[in-house]
């Protein structure tokens, strides 16, 4: 301020206001006082960080317009971080500030939060590393200070089983398309499911959801998925681009990161001496996570800073270089084996457990195949070695620490050598098909090329019987977690490799499951796929009906079974719809089954509603139960009479439901905005200065 008090004096202001972060006593203000001289009117005009805090008290909404300020809350920031840290891999108050320190407010956060509120969905897509899990997490954390639950998903089936109109709830799905490419046979079976649960969403005033995926992957699953597709979901797509980030974001989110990460001031003053930071907010490649990644301390503890500038731009021109030295010579072979175990594994991280089984089955015949040596330890210490660099563990599951890592595999595992040798280790049909569909990606692919390599599946397909589709929770025995795929999955795997090779073990394998399954098949699994595959085989050409006669017959003789089954109103409606969809190749075939089962669920329906608590679920069986009766002409006072005890089922669920409130986090609007060289100059010179 003494520096300042010739400018001032010469200004001459009618009233000069002096504003600081730091703490200031009454002592330090009437120093201030004297400093500033008679252009300060008044003491009271000298505001110190507790007089900051005391506005920001009393003008909430100045607060909640700013959302680092709000979040950094203590009260707000321990809500947060309770809520979080029972859905996310991993996360501590560290973590949390850490990542409000570095965010850089933007217009997506406000237009996000509007889309949300108006139309319950919000699908965030763009380019990798562009920061949409970064605003989703704001987003989700915003609910969460406002006494909204969060309930990050990996499923929609978890969507589905923790669903609760008593209760707040935002749901997060993240890349739920999947990281690298779209999975056109994961998203076919699940397409009716997401737009049930959109629509489940959407009728429910106390949910949210959140969804991310990247770009280009929404765009071609949105020529595959009728319900991507519909128009309707076009006013809930917010596209996150990195055209979002304007000059002065792009400069903020440098300078957050160069703060916060404590990079030396001589690496700064490099940047900024050699013109380098202007080059980098303004190159054409420009994204946080290369930004988060050049100024992370152990990423650059050991470069000069005189060669800093040049390393920051040419990790901006080959983004893979980033994960490519570590992994090719800074790790030994069986850290590349746990990577490769986690990428088949799971895109969301899985259970320990889980990924030593595929380490177990994959690392020794690399070892075999390379000449390496191995032992029963390799996998304790390959954790070890990688924690922190490669993957995070937390809470017994292991999961990518960065989603950058798992770009950089999908490049490397494009190896048709590696693929044939992991084959015969694959302990799990899912993650057998992962590495299916790895080696699907490769080019000029013949059929002797699929024989040989899915003949590696062999020792897996002998007792994929025994692989249970549900594992018990250790901490919680009475509980299950699913494990692997469905029944109906592992059919409609085992026949695409026996068309694909011609092998018979798997046709065979697929009656045997399909005649006697170890998990039966259930409703909520297979009601939708088995009239499809049933379809598939009768439309077949005549001389693969021949071969797969056997397994028609036992897919016939399963949903037979399943209709004859007690079955809650959605579960039947599942399995008709998909009768009802192939009936050009099902015919009349199982008119009696359903004649049968629609009658016995609407007579039974008023004592199989206890476990429902959603007034949308419910709403839905009232439709379910008119368009399945209409469908055979049955009984309208029964039709009537199963109405009218969902309707008081309705009733009872409403006194305990929760009440929509609109959140009040509102963010930054959208307005015109310039950030010349002049305005990059004012932003950074201040970090030299403290060094002078």
């Amino acid at each position: 301020m003494r520096n300042a008090r010739p400018s001032i004096d010469q200004i001459q202001p009618d009233r000069y206001i002096l504003v600081t972060s730091v703490s200031l006593t009454p002592a330090n203000k009437k120093a201030l006082a004297d400093i500033i001289g008679p252009s300060l009117i008044n003491a009271s005009d000298i505001l110190g960080f507790e007089d900051l805090n005391s506005l920001l008290r009393k003008h909430d909404d100045v607060a909640k317009s700013h959302v680092k300020l709000w979040l950094s809350d203590t009260a707000i920031l321990e809500r947060v971080l309770q809520s979080a840290s029972h859905n996310f891999t991993t996360v501590t108050r560290a973590e949390i500030t850490a990542k409000l320190n570095v965010y850089a407010e933007n217009p997506s956060f406000g237009q996000g939060r509007k889309v949300l509120e108006s139309q319950r969905i919000l699908i965030i897509s763009g380019p990798g590393g562009v920061g949409k899990t970064t605003l989703a997490e704001m987003l989700a954390y915003a609910y969460i200070g406002e006494d909204w639950d969060l309930v990050a998903i990996r499923s929609l089936d978890d969507g589905f089983a923790r669903i609760n109109d008593s209760r707040r709830q935002v749901f997060f799905f993240d890349d739920f398309l999947g990281r690298i490419a779209l999975d056109e046979r994961a998203l076919s079976t699940q397409d009716t499911e997401l737009g049930r649960f959109i629509a489940r969403v959407r009728r429910t005033p106390t949910a949210r959801f959140i969804l991310t995926t990247r770009a280009p992957v929404f765009q071609h699953a949105k020529l595959v998925s009728d319900v991507l597709a519909d128009h309707r979901l076009d006013v809930a797509q917010y596209l996150l681009d990195v055209g979002i980030y304007t000059r002065r974001i792009r400069a903020r989110i440098l300078y957050n990161h160069l703060v916060v990460a404590g990079v030396p001031i001589e690496h700064i003053r490099a940047l900024y001496d050699t013109g380098t930071i202007k080059k980098i907010i303004d190159h054409k490649f420009y994204n946080p996570r290369i930004v988060e990644w050049m100024t992370d301390a152990s990423h650059i503890e050991d470069v000069a800073a005189e060669d800093y500038p040049e390393i920051f731009i040419n990790k901006l021109n080959d983004p893979e270089s980033i994960w490519d030295k570590q992994f090719q010579h800074h790790i030994p072979r069986r850290c590349q084996h746990l990577l490769f175990s986690l990428y088949f594994g799971s895109q969301y991280g899985a259970e320990i457990e889980d990924i030593q089984e595929i380490f177990e089955g994959l690392h020794p015949l690399l070892c075999q195949k390379f000449g390496i040596a191995w032992d029963a330890k390799d996998f304790e210490s390959s954790v070890k070695v990688l924690e922190g660099g490669f993957i995070a563990v937390a809470n017994g599951r292991i999961s990518f620490i960065n989603p950058s890592v798992r770009d950089y595999l999908y490049r490397y595992l494009l190896d048709r050598k590696l693929l044939v040798t992991m084959a015969a280790g694959a302990p799990t049909p899912s993650c057998a098909m992962r590495i299916v569909d790895q080696f699907k990606k490769l080019s000029d692919l013949t059929p002797n090329d699929w024989r040989t390599f899915l003949a590696g599946f062999s020792a897996l397909v002998q007792r994929l019987n025994t692989i249970p589709r549900w594992k018990r929770i250790p901490s919680n025995p009475t509980n299950f977690r699913a494990y692997d795929t469905t029944t109906s999955d592992r059919i409609n795997m085992l026949l695409l490799w026996w068309k694909l090779s011609g092998l018979k073990i798997f046709l065979e394998t697929a009656v045997a499951i399909a005649t006697n399954p170890t998990d039966q098949f259930k409703s909520w699994d297979d009601a939708r796929a088995l009239p499809t595959i049933l379809a598939n085989l009768l439309s077949a050409p005549q001389n693969e009906k021949k071969d797969t006669g056997p397994l028609a017959v036992a897919i016939e003789s399963a949903i037979r079974k399943m209709l004859g089954g007690s079955l809650d109103p959605d579960d039947l409606e599942r399995v008709v719809t998909s009768i009802d969809t192939n009936k050009a190749n099902l015919g009349h075939m199982f008119d009696n089954e359903i004649n049968t089962a629609i009658p016995e669920m609407i007579e039974n329906v008023s004592d199989n509603l206890g476990h429902v608590d959603s007034d949308s679920t419910l709403s839905d069986y009232i439709l379910t139960v008119e368009k399945l009766a209409n469908r055979i002409g049955y009984n309208s006072q029964a039709v009537e009479s199963a109405k009218r005890a969902i309707q008081s089922r309705i009733e009872e669920v409403n006194e305990n439901a929760a009440q929509d409130e609109e959140l009040s986090v509102t963010g930054e609007d959208v307005r015109e905005d310039t950030f010349d060289d002049q305005d990059l100059k004012n932003l950074f010179e201040p970090l030299l200065a403290e060094e002078d």
